[in-house]
């Protein structure tokens, strides 16, 4: 595929202009602590960000607590209303480090690094009601210690990664069929990377990118892309100067680059913000150092306000962590330094939510000290997203919004569809003909919502 490039000078323009218009006004934040674990209902959310379900409710995972005390997969409203859904075992697996990943058959997939037939981590479908089903355990040839989540991709798997194992013992890359049919797409040598904590993800030329914390040219890591056909290309080898060991997924921007994070390196070593074109030139947007944060294991999404957000482990003002929006130019803002009492050491990155407002967990800290769920309000508006942000012409499509009754319109980049109102917090329809890659529009009694993320037609 022949990309087209912006021009350096106009790029450059963009970022400064976008700069001075999202960093003229932080909006006023409001931060909530909603949700104490205690161990029953959970205990250390670890690197898994939140995710919105069809109903509107949000779904993640903690690595200890529950009823064997391995690990739990727990739903919550969000005014802070959790149940726990499902406990882990040896069985099923147990210790899931991450989060869980939505398809489009309205299931939920995760990951557990241990336990499972061969004792070596698994692939898990679990239900909103909390039925778990295995569907591959690992054993080493293929891969083990499955730390990372699963990314939904074109063609409808899922990809994710594993620790270790595989054809040289420093982890894999895989993907597996929602039925359990997985395939490895790449072992790592070490020369070209190792131990990959996150899945890669899809970008909208179709090519795969993703980060593995360790090895590369200078041990540091690297930043990788792989093709359809599984062809491997290392982007980037970080030299600690520009960062080191980038352990969170990539997000794109909405102007086409990556934009990740790195846990250390950097100007002060502790840690950076960074950017990288699909081709691979890299720009260091921010050098963390205590007091704005420090080890940003989360990585960052992009809001709808055309900002980009994230966490940071530690450090701050009170040593606990810290939430902060950066614009795509790197002026950082720290948004709130937590406290041990509102939960400390948030490991995992953001959601936002189709309301507007943004949800994340801490590992430790709160009344019990066994991590916390958080909302953060920035005063952002509602808005709509899919399922995953792509489709081919005449492919079902699950809307995800907030107070969706009454919807009179549903436009794919301006061309009309036929919808149904499924729930006040969802809408199916399907890819239009005519339709063309751009911004879903819902018109609704309140207003127009628009997607956070333009949506590709394939």
């Amino acid at each position: 595929m022949v990309e087209a490039h912006t021009p350096d000078w106009k790029r450059t323009c963009f970022l400064c202009l976008l700069s001075v218009l999202t960093a003229a006004a932080v909006h006023a934040q409001t931060f909530t602590t909603l949700v104490n674990f205690d161990g029953t209902n959970g205990q250390s959310p670890v690197y898994g960000s939140l995710i919105q379900g069809t109903a509107g409710d949000l779904y993640g995972t903690t690595v200890a607590g529950g009823a064997s005390g391995t690990g739990t997969v727990f739903g919550m409203t969000t005014q802070g209303q959790l149940k726990r859904l499902a406990s882990l075992d040896t069985a099923v697996g147990y210790f899931p480090e991450n989060g869980l990943a939505l398809a489009f058959n309205g299931m939920f997939y995760g990951t557990a690094s241990n336990g499972g037939a061969n004792g070596f981590g698994t692939v898990f479908e679990v239900t909103s009601k909390g039925t778990v089903t295995v569907l591959h355990s690992f054993d080493v040839t293929d891969g083990f210690n499955p730390y990372s989540g699963l990314a939904l991709a074109f063609n409808g798997l899922l990809y994710g990664t594993t620790l270790d194992g595989g054809a040289y013992g420093s982890g894999t890359v895989y993907q597996i069929t929602p039925g359990g049919t997985l395939t490895t797409v790449h072992s790592f040598s070490g020369s070209d990377g190792s131990y990959p904590v996150s899945a890669p993800i899809q970008a909208t030329n179709g090519m795969l990118y993703g980060t593995a914390q360790t090895g590369g040219a200078y041990g540091y890591g690297v930043i990788y892309t792989i093709g359809s056909g599984g062809a491997f290309t290392i982007l980037h080898s970080f030299d600690y100067t520009d960062g080191g060991e980038p352990g969170a997924a990539l997000v794109q921007g909405t102007d086409g680059d990556f934009y990740g994070t790195t846990i250390g390196g950097g100007a002060q070593g502790d840690g950076t913000v960074f950017r990288i074109t699909p081709a691979g030139t890299l720009t260091t947007l921010h050098s963390f150092h205590v007091t704005d944060g420090a080890t940003p294991n989360g990585g960052l999404i992009q809001g709808t306000d055309g900002n980009f957000y994230g966490t940071t482990e530690a450090d701050g003002a009170n040593s606990s962590g810290t939430i902060f929006q950066i614009t795509p130019a790197g002026t950082l803002t720290t948004l709130h330094s937590f406290s041990s009492s509102e939960g400390q050491n948030p490991w995992a990155g953001l959601v936002q939510h189709t309301d507007g407002n943004f949800f994340g967990t801490t590992w430790g800290g709160g009344s019990s000290n066994m991590g916390t769920v958080f909302r953060l309000s920035m005063g952002l508006g509602p808005f709509v997203r899919t399922i995953a942000p792509f489709g081919k012409v005449g492919e079902a499509v699950t809307i995800l919004g907030t107070d969706l009754t009454g919807a009179t319109s549903v436009t794919f980049n301006g061309t009309p569809a036929s919808f149904t109102v499924v729930s006040p917090s969802a809408i199916t329809t399907a890819v239009p003909a005519g339709a063309t890659s751009g911004t879903i529009q819902v018109v609704t009694p309140a207003g127009t919502l628009s997607s956070n993320v333009p949506f590709q037609v394939l």
